[in-house]
């Protein structure tokens, strides 16, 4: 059977040039698109390795648990935090080596494999025009019937998954009940964030399910400041996305290279308006002004990676049962 192909988005080398040697980046899609991240990380470590990054773009830990050891490549980015016990669980990691003293995260994170490079808080966002009052708890959300959702299926997105954790972790046995009642206000659950977050511009419901950081896009790139996160009382589940380094890497002193990269302050400054999160090795008052100036939940709610795993399918027969009936 013929193995689908990642899309190579870096440059080739020049014709005649010397031949550099070549880091090889698997990444989501969004990451190697004009409007990701990549693309500027890609011209700020070659500005320092005396290499050519090459970025591979497609379903990352889809990718990883079908190839195994056959996959080439020298680093991973782009994996969320829950899905990092699969990711590790594959025995295709190595170890980082790098010093985490600098991480500036509202959760404790010591881990040899992965390095996160961003985060943020899963949130509903709402339209100011549209929704005057939003909720200020999750509790709220629940009770109101005067607000419509859209969000994302926890079987096929990173957001809808923390979410389906997120009500895990308030509600327990009883969130039966809960996805029952917002099934009752939802509009449409998509396959993706994009999807969704689309129907939300478009106008097509009040709320959507995205990121406490999803309104500093909107203030810096459309100068509109009508889009905001409702924070909640109870606290929001944490995310991160983090990179590592694959054992079998052809470049792996390069490969470490780029993990320090990715701890530097020239990744970590352009990573908050590259990707709309907040940066994972930054103080707060050396973030953009935009992003300081988003009110942040005072509870993170994380769950260790073994914690998110056991409680995944239970979670989820809660989610199927609720939003069947």
């Amino acid at each position: 059977m013929t193995r689908p192909l990642y899309v190579t988005i870096a440059a080739m080398t020049l014709a005649g040039a010397a031949q550099a040697d070549t880091l090889t980046v698997l990444a989501p899609d969004y990451f190697g698109s004009s409007w990701g991240p990549g693309p500027a990380i890609k011209e700020g470590f070659e500005a320092q390795c005396d290499c050519t990054v090459e970025f591979r773009t497609g379903d990352v830990l889809p990718r990883l648990m079908l190839d195994g050891a056959r996959l080439e490549g020298d680093v991973i980015i782009g994996l969320g935090t829950d899905e990092l016990l699969r990711a590790r669980d594959t025995g295709l990691f190595t170890d980082h080596q790098q010093d985490l003293t600098c991480l500036s995260l509202p959760v404790e994170w010591a881990d040899d494999i992965f390095i996160p490079f961003n985060w943020s808080h899963v949130a509903f966002v709402y339209d100011t025009t549209r929704l005057e009052t939003p909720p200020g708890s999750f509790a709220e959300l629940v009770e109101r019937d005067d607000i419509s959702l859209i969000w994302q299926d926890p079987r096929s997105s990173g957001a809808g998954l923390a979410l389906l954790l997120w009500v895990d972790q308030l509600y327990g046995d009883d969130a039966q009940a809960i996805w029952e009642n917002l099934a009752a206000k939802t509009v449409t659950v998509t396959a993706g964030w994009s999807e969704a977050y689309g129907m939300f511009t478009n106008g097509e419901a009040d709320m959507v399910l995205s990121y406490t950081t999803s309104p500093a896009y909107h203030i810096m790139a459309e100068d509109d400041d009508t889009k905001a996160a409702a924070i909640f009382e109870e606290g929001h589940y944490f995310i991160a996305e983090a990179a590592g380094v694959l054992a079998g890497a052809a470049q792996p002193d390069l490969a470490r290279d780029f993990m320090a990269y990715i701890l530097s302050d020239e990744f970590q400054q352009m990573i908050a308006t590259a990707n709309w999160s907040y940066p994972s090795a930054l103080p707060r008052d050396e973030w953009p002004e935009v992003f300081r100036d988003l009110p942040l939940p005072e509870t993170a709610i994380f769950l260790s990676e073994d914690e998110a795993d056991a409680r995944r399918s239970p979670a989820l027969a809660h989610w199927l049962e609720g939003m069947t009936r």
